[in-house]
């Protein structure tokens, strides 16, 4: 594993590159955590990769969660901000000499998982499947229920552990996830836990109706953040389908 730091919009956003052990160019994930949290969360998904000759890339995501580095402020995080990152990432694998860009794969989980298919649904032609993990479609609808009106959005908002400011709130109106997954025409594959009482299973139920071409599988007992045997699944299906086009 290497770090490779990419500088944009004014920040830096740092990556956890994993390199298989191989001659020629290999395929690529771009690992995106979730709500509050690091790139070390994913390391299991990297390390896996790398093994099965496929190379991953985990990103940090600027003011994304406390074990962030960046310097930019949590209270300044939005989900566009987090896209903003994620492209970047993006745009500087696609061009590293060991990656095939050709087929580069998006992997999400939680919040992670709804920016990735944000970014997905932004550069498609750059991407060749989308894979996420229990996916927080639910972000914006929670929190308009809960802010109706922009005028009702406090300057900041402690949410987690993590203190978020009042832009994260007001970009999420005009956000029509739905509209994302119907335009997205890429093999998506789900995974969602079915005890998850976080983000209800009914959201990947609905994506995986909406996505034209998408596989869901729903892990009986696990809820939003999978014990071992749920990842294991989960590391072998994305390897499957980076490899094969196989989603289970």
């Amino acid at each position: 594993m290497e770090t490779m730091i990419i500088p944009h919009h004014g920040r830096r956003v740092d990556c956890a590159l994993y390199r298989p052990e191989r001659e020629g160019k290999c395929p690529m994930v771009i690992i995106s955590h979730g709500y509050n949290g690091h790139a070390s969360d994913h390391a299991w998904l990297g390390e896996y990769l790398a093994a099965e000759g496929i190379g991953a890339a985990a990103l940090n995501f600027c003011g994304g969660g406390n074990r962030d580095k960046s310097g930019f402020p949590t209270t300044q995080m939005t989900l566009y901000t987090e896209k903003q990152d994620l492209l970047a990432v993006l745009d500087e694998v696609r061009f590293l000499n060991w990656v095939d860009k050709t087929q580069i794969y998006l992997f999400g989980s939680s919040q992670g998982g709804m920016v990735s298919s944000m970014a997905a649904g932004e550069r498609m032609a750059q991407i060749r499947g989308l894979i996420l993990k229990y996916p927080a479609f639910c972000i914006a609808p929670d929190w308009i229920k809960q802010f109706p009106r922009p005028e009702d959005i406090p300057e900041e908002i402690p949410f987690w552990d993590l203190t978020l400011g009042r832009a994260y709130v007001e970009t999420l109106y005009d956000l029509k996830w739905e509209e994302l997954a119907e335009s997205f025409d890429k093999p998506v594959l789900i995974v969602h836990g079915g005890a998850d009482e976080v983000v209800p299973v009914s959201y990947s139920e609905q994506a995986a109706r909406l996505y034209p071409d998408a596989v869901l599988h729903i892990l009986p007992g696990e809820g939003h953040g999978f014990g071992e045997a749920g990842d294991r699944r989960v590391a072998e299906w994305t390897a499957a389908f980076v490899h094969t086009g196989d989603r289970g």
